[in-house]
């Protein structure tokens, strides 16, 4: 197992946990991201895995469909993207991210998990589920987007941060910095 499977299995394990608590008549209730319902939290995460997939294996990176169901879409998306950070030569690929090339392996364990846990809070708030986050995984992300603070407060990123409460803990200030209110 790699350093990179290992993150992305601690942190896409908590956002299925979110995924399959949503009930039936929940994918249209409002999340904390002010635009999305929690169907539109999913299809933002399964978009992410999509494109990582397509860039190093192939095709087109194509949205959430409006007759797709989130929940198999984001297993499939899930699924795949374990099986690429098991394979060296895939990790170590270089495709498109957000910041430019960069290796498949960075993009995931830098971008699409930090991504991930946060949504995990994001969608488990709008369910009513566990928004517990892993410790680890919240202090791994929370000091990689420390030194990014100017540049993820760009439109359409993260909202601007909020001063915690007194005291708060680790992964309420993570959230805060993010713009969340825990």
């Amino acid at each position: 197992m790699t350093d990179v499977q290992d993150r992305y299995r601690q942190v896409s394990k908590g956002f299925d946990g979110a995924v399959r608590a949503v009930a039936a008549d929940q994918w249209e209730a409002q999340s904390p991201c002010e635009q999305w319902k929690a169907r539109d939290v999913v299809a933002h995460v399964v978009q992410g895995h999509r494109r990582v997939i397509a860039g190093v294996r192939g095709g087109e990176s194509k949205p959430l469909g409006d007759g797709e169901d989130p929940r198999q879409a984001w297993e499939e998306a899930s699924r795949t993207v374990d099986e690429i950070t098991a394979d060296p030569e895939a990790l170590a690929q270089e495709i498109d991210g957000p910041v430019g090339r960069m290796s498949a392996g960075e993009i995931i364990g830098r971008f699409v998990t930090m991504d991930l846990l946060v949504h995990t809070w994001d969608l488990a708030r709008t369910v009513g589920a566990d928004e517990r986050l892993d410790p680890d995984s919240v202090r791994h992300a929370y000091e990689a987007l420390k030194p990014m603070d100017a540049m993820i407060r760009q439109p359409n990123v993260f909202g601007p941060k909020l001063e915690p409460p007194p005291g708060a803990d680790l992964q309420t200030e993570f959230l805060y910095f993010l713009g969340r209110r825990a």
